[in-house]
């Protein structure tokens, strides 16, 4: 399962086992900075964040956090940002050399 949470600049997807109880969605919202739970299955918009592939030592260290917290059932956290899609790198475009941005 996944749930989203979102403070005023980042947003924070949670995996977890069960069904996240009411408290520790309270816990949850207080620990990203009073963030907000947002009951949506995805997120629309262009964000800025680590792979799905790639588990974070951030995310580590935040699934530990919430462990020492009495929150169970938390696999993953991952924060991302989201970004202007007019300001968002394209993949397909080749990086610029050093001596071309001078």
């Amino acid at each position: 399962m996944l749930t989203f949470f979102r403070n005023i600049d980042k947003y924070f997807a949670v995996e977890h086992q069960n069904p996240l109880p009411a408290m520790d969605i309270e816990k949850l919202n207080w620990l990203f900075g009073d963030a907000e739970c947002i009951a949506e299955p995805a997120l629309q918009g262009t964000f800025v964040g680590p792979r799905k592939e790639m588990i974070t030592p951030w995310s580590t260290n935040a699934v530990e956090i919430t462990q020492n917290m009495g929150i169970s059932g938390i696999i993953r956290i991952e924060e991302f940002t989201l970004v202007n899609t007019s300001q968002a790198p394209n993949p397909q475009s080749p990086i610029p050399s050093p001596q071309s941005q001078s």
